[in-house]
């Protein structure tokens, strides 16, 4: 089991507690795709994750592939994200 998953934060998340259910959700989605795609690696890529008002701002370790930049973009843009593809990468 791996232990040392990503920080999730969110803008607002004091007031507005769904954003860090959301971004559980699509943390899950992201992981999953990594799943079936055999990547084991994706997860010890990344350091954080954040809303940022409606923006996906994903911190990584190191530059990550397209696809798995896809992976996020994949997860934010379904039903259980925010349903677009507003997603950013820091690395």
């Amino acid at each position: 089991m791996f232990l040392d998953h990503p920080t999730i934060t969110a803008t607002n998340s004091q007031t507005e507690p769904d954003r860090i259910e959301r971004l559980d959700r699509v943390y899950g989605y992201a992981m999953a795709l990594a799943d079936l795609d055999g990547n084991p690696a994706f997860v010890e890529k990344l350091t954080q994750i954040h809303d940022h008002k409606g923006t996906l701002i994903v911190f990584w370790h190191e530059p990550p592939t397209d696809v798995e930049r896809n992976y996020w973009t994949r997860a934010w843009a379904s039903r259980v994200g925010d349903g677009t593809t507003a997603v950013v990468h820091e690395f």
